[in-house]
């Protein structure tokens, strides 16, 4: 009895092997059959044939082609453009079999809203100049112009924003007006960039045609071309919103025209006053004493480490400029919205470097934040493991290139493990305390790179298995890197950010960089970046349990003796056990 049943289960199993097949045979050889009568239709209509009931759609398929390639492209517009063909009417009564005659009015109906839809993504490039008048007013600033935008020397490099998905006009406006710019451009659909003078040459109209990213109909420059806005108008409401920060209070340089470029003498003189006439000067810096307002940079002949008390400066406020004394040149420096751009300008390596260099860290130890040092440093982007789109809209344009290309200086990445360390050449290590970057990592995954997690999130289940979870890949990463490492240069989180140039000098040459000390200077006045988070946490706040603590403090002790044993500098103390 078996046997039979073995048989016919045999045969079954045969069958329908076979009408797998037979049916995938029969689709492809239904698809060809399709495909080649939609040639046909596209090869009528550029005959220019007369007949005026299959213009339209053959037309409209001419056009798909030549004007909007992207069309073609899109399988879901494609597809549908296809089915319209295929369905057309007039075109079945010549080429196609009866099964082609179908007059589907769902299909007709698809096919005019597309056709509609079509040609409504299609107005004509003459009309875009009245659409840009349109939303000037809608974002209330004065439409100057479409200019060439000189990649080598960028004349509207004061700030610079990009953002994929959501960018509009009004939105770089603003974004340059809270930054006190008088001017705002717009590149390529997605990019933003702000200043106080107009770029020099002007380009033709229509060569300002990419459409905003966040915004249909508005547009947003070009390739290499920059549609400029002057945002003054937006200006008086976007001052309340500046911030004037105050470094503190240091002696003159002996020679203050050469270190201050640009200078203002005042009766009356206040902070707000000196820091818009700098800020107009494209000067991050506004130094006040007396009624004298200069403006500059941190050289190394103003470095900005020597602060005194307060007081030194305050005696100067009684003095007019003839009476001020020699001995007491002490003046109030105050940083203001302007960044200082001497070292924002970057790009990718002209050559594929030979050395693959890693910077690699546990998630949450500030690799973000020593990306920014590094390309500000050098002047060249860093690559990433991974892609990130917010990150890539803060400026770090190496997130879209392929993290093997070797057109970046150094490649992110959180990866740990033989396989995944042997792939580069060298690598800069850097650690931060575990403690630290646990929270850190918590905070991006429930709010994003510049927010907090709230209190339900640290009292909910998710936290302590987190932190079961991430503790020992915060250690096996260490160790695996210290294992597996080719050339490593170690450097801590803490080291850095208390002796921020001394360290950043190491990193660029093991990179085998050089870079000017006033570079290293500009890096230090822009070394938060974007990248601080939004809000603070309150002081004693202590989301670690005892068991917790005992889990971390074990992790510690074993990283802390990996690196002695490699004669590596040991953790900083205030790794010490809690």
């Amino acid at each position: 009895m078996a046997k039979p049943f073995f048989r016919l289960q045999k045969f079954l199993r045969r069958t329908q092997f076979l009408l797998f097949f037979l049916t995938a045979a029969y689709l492809m050889a239904g698809s060809l059959l399709l495909l080649q009568r939609s040639r046909l239709v596209i090869q009528q209509g550029t005959r220019g044939t007369s007949n005026i009931q299959v213009s339209p759609v053959s037309d409209m398929v001419i056009g798909v082609g030549i004007l909007d390639t992207r069309t073609m492209q899109n399988p879901r517009l494609s597809s549908k453009l296809l089915v319209d063909v295929l369905h057309d009417p007039t075109s079945d009564q010549r080429y196609g079999p009866r099964w082609l005659m179908s007059r589907n009015s769902e299909l007709r109906q698809l096919r005019r809203r597309w056709f509609h839809r079509f040609i409504n993504e299609q107005e004509p490039i003459q009309a875009m100049g009245s659409k840009v008048m349109q939303h000037t007013d809608e974002n209330k600033g004065t439409y100057v112009g479409c200019f060439s935008d000189d990649s080598r020397e960028k004349t509207l490099k004061g700030a610079v924003f990009y953002d994929l998905r959501k960018m509009t006009v009004s939105h770089c406006q603003e974004a340059c007006a809270e930054r006190a710019y008088t001017y705002a451009g717009l590149e390529y659909g997605a990019e933003c960039y702000c200043g106080n003078k107009l770029p020099v040459t002007i380009a033709k109209q229509e060569e300002c045609n990419n459409e905003c990213k966040g915004e249909k109909g508005s547009i947003c420059g070009g390739v290499n071309r920059l549609s400029v806005y002057r945002v003054e108008e937006l200006r008086a409401g976007a001052k309340r919103r500046r911030n004037v920060i105050y470094r503190g209070c240091f002696r003159a340089p002996e020679n203050l025209t050469v270190t201050f470029p640009a200078s203002l003498i005042q009766s009356n003189l206040t902070v707000e006053m000196c820091s818009e006439f700098c800020s107009k000067k494209e000067f991050p810096l506004a130094v006040i004493g007396g009624p004298a307002c200069y403006c500059g940079y941190p050289t190394i002949h103003f470095t900005l480490h020597d602060s005194v008390d307060r007081l030194f400066c305050s005696r100067l406020q009684n003095f007019s400029m003839a009476e001020v004394p020699r001995e007491e040149n002490y003046y109030h420096v105050y940083q203001t919205p302007v960044q200082d751009t001497r070292c924002t300008d970057r790009k990718f390596l002209t050559t594929k470097s030979k050395v693959f260099v890693a910077l690699s860290s546990f998630p949450g130890a500030g690799n973000t934040w020593a990306r920014h040092l590094i390309e500000h440093a050098t002047g060249y982007y860093t690559g990433s493991y991974y892609f990130d789109g917010t990150l890539y809209n803060k400026g770090f344009k190496g997130e879209k290139d392929h993290w093997r290309s070797r057109r970046t200086i150094c490649v992110k990445t959180h990866e740990s493990g033989k396989r995944e360390i042997e792939m580069f050449d060298s690598a800069i290590l850097l650690i931060r305390n575990p403690y630290k970057s646990l929270m850190a990592e918590f905070n991006r995954k429930c709010a994003g790179h510049l927010g907090y997690a709230t209190d339900r999130n640290w009292k909910s289940k998710e936290w302590p298995d987190f932190v079961n979870s991430y503790a020992s890949w915060w250690a096996s990463h260490v160790l695996d890197w210290l294992k597996y490492g080719k050339h490593l240069f170690v450097i801590h989180y803490e080291d850095l950010k208390q002796n921020l140039i001394p360290k950043l000098k190491e990193m660029v040459e093991f990179l085998n960089m050089t870079v000017t000390e006033d570079r290293l200077l500009c890096v230090e006045n822009n070394r938060d970046g974007n990248f601080k988070r939004s809000g603070a946490r309150q002081k004693d706040f202590e989301p670690f349990t005892q068991e917790m603590k005992d889990l971390i403090n074990s992790y510690i002790l074993t990283v802390d003796e990996a690196l002695k044993r490699r004669n590596l500098t040991g953790l900083p103390r205030e790794y010490a056990p809690r």
